[in-house]
């Protein structure tokens, strides 16, 4: 294996405990792999080369956990990530799990569940921020409903913003140095859940009291199961200065949430995300919230992770050569090709500018008939990618 693609530090690759933890149990069969604690699955990372590990609370410490027991769990935690050198970018919480989540927590008809939704957010925030993390993930998985009989939209969307004004108002008293990414996501196992694509969340952003401390946490699979362009609602997360954390894996259009290591299903697409990725110069943790075939045993957990850092490196590298091939590159600057007369009319809006503009005389036919190469610069960018550039 070439070092080229070997993962290093300054890669930030992450892995949640319940991924790389994950047992195999599916809605129609039992695990297939016995429980991993905290503890082994922090080696298991550093035996393949991630960077950190992030964390729902109750992944770290079971929900019913005594007090000792929480003690006993994050001091053999903390001990792991000291020995082996990982860290804790990102924690969130298992809002979605638990009975008392089944009509939602933070958007929850009961007001009692609603508190203690709450309530348990604060106390897993307390908990990321001791492990060293730095973003904090919200993702709506019980937030929504299956019939609009049952919860009025608005009030929904009046409850998550309460909740979510409330806990920067929290972390602004408390002192910590920690940023809000909300995960959209259209359904399951919701049948229809709130905040559902990037577009829905950025524009709720706007509505909070301190949108500067929320932004966005994509992921692949997510706005994929809709049907929509993954790159697009990055770039326009981007764009908004909101991309505050990334989710990496793979994902079939209208199939169910499936989780793929990260490449496995569309090549193209992930080589144009890490492009965009590499080129804007994002610096957050590139974070794989994906999980191993049911097939595999934990050595093929290992190739599972080692698969997706590898998979980025080497789309990186082929990214750089995308962005050093001379045919490629004429070909796009032929396309994008400025002679500089619109130059008048480019820029903020004047009088005189369009004026100027209405007056000028296009030549609308031979516009129409220029053809624009895309079948090339794509059949290039398929030739790059399979090997043969």
């Amino acid at each position: 294996m070439s070092d080229m693609y070997e993962p290093k530090p300054e890669h930030k690759f992450t892995f949640g405990l319940w991924t790389v933890g994950n047992i195999g149990r599916d809605p129609f069969g039992e695990p297939v792999r016995h429980p991993l604690s905290p503890v082994e699955i922090v080696h298991l990372l550093a035996d393949v080369g991630a960077y950190g590990v992030n964390f729902h609370d109750n992944d770290l410490i079971p929900i019913d956990a005594t007090p000792a027991d929480r003690d006993r769990i994050l001091r053999e935690f903390k001990a792991a990530l000291q020995e082996t050198g990982l860290v804790v970018p990102m924690a969130t919480t298992n809002l979605f799990a638990d009975p008392v989540f089944k009509d939602g927590a933070f958007t929850s008809n009961d007001p009692k569940v609603r508190a203690y939704a709450l309530q348990k957010t604060m106390r897993a925030i307390d908990l990321g921020v001791e492990c060293g993390a730095k973003v904090y993930v919200f993702w709506g998985g019980r937030e929504g409903v299956e019939s609009d009989a049952a919860k009025d939209p608005q009030e929904g969307l009046k409850r998550y913003r309460e909740v979510i004004n409330f806990l920067c108002a929290y972390v602004k008293d408390q002192g910590y140095d920690l940023k809000f990414a909300l995960e959209p996501k259209p359904n399951e196992p919701r049948g229809d859940i709130y905040l559902a694509t990037v577009g829905h969340a950025l524009a709720f952003i706007n509505t909070l009291d301190h949108p500067d401390m929320v932004g966005l946490n994509p992921e692949v699979a997510h706005e994929t199961m809709a049907g929509l362009n993954f790159l697009h609602g990055v770039a326009q997360a981007w764009d908004a200065g909101k991309l505050f954390h990334i989710d990496l894996n793979d994902q079939v259009i209208g199939r169910y949430d499936q989780d793929f290591r990260f490449g496995a299903v569309n090549l193209k697409a992930a080589f144009f995300l890490v492009r965009f990725l590499e080129n804007v110069g994002y610096q957050g943790s590139r974070h794989f919230d994906a999980h191993a075939y049911r097939t595999e045993d934990y050595e093929g957990v290992k190739t599972f992770a080692r698969g997706c850092m590898r998979t980025y490196l080497i789309l990186k590298e082929k990214a750089r050569r995308f962005d050093g091939d001379a045919e490629i590159q004429a070909l796009l600057a032929e396309i994008t090709a400025d002679d500089g007369t619109m130059a008048p009319f480019q820029g903020g809006y004047s009088r005189d500018k369009a004026d100027a503009l209405k007056a000028h005389p296009f030549d609308r036919v031979a516009l129409g008939r220029r053809g624009l190469a895309y079948e090339r610069l794509d059949q290039l960018t398929n030739e790059l990618l399979l090997g043969v550039r």
